[in-house]
């Protein structure tokens, strides 16, 4: 009977997310509420952390900004605000948290394209 009552109160799994990894390079479209108005908005950048947790799982996707100011950004998995992800390159990747691409700037933040 619990078991039920949770499920009734979980967010549903968001179709549009596919299989993600760290290392990935995704392209994010979020809905975006101003006043009235509702826009998508594009965020691309690679995948440095993927937290699975059911209902909190969540991604965190980092691209270098104008400047070389690196910007990060953390989406549910299960939000309805994602409207889709689009994976454009899957990187191999030795680790499950890239944070170590933090401190790396220019032609060192290349990650090796995996072939599959």
């Amino acid at each position: 009977m619990s078991d039920s009552i949770i499920k009734s109160v979980e967010a549903p799994v968001n179709p549009k997310i596919p299989v993600l990894s760290a290392g990935d390079v995704v392209s994010v479209h979020v809905r975006i509420k101003e006043g009235e108005r509702e826009r998508i908005q594009e965020f691309k950048g690679t995948i440095i952390r993927l937290r699975k947790g059911g209902q909190d799982a969540n991604f965190t996707v980092r691209r270098v900004a104008s400047n070389g100011i690196g910007v990060e950004r953390t989406f549910l998995l299960r939000s309805p605000r994602v409207d889709k992800v689009v994976v454009e390159r899957h990187s191999q990747v030795r680790r499950a948290q890239l944070y170590f691409m933090r401190g790396l700037t220019g032609k060192k933040t290349r990650l090796k394209q995996k072939f599959n």
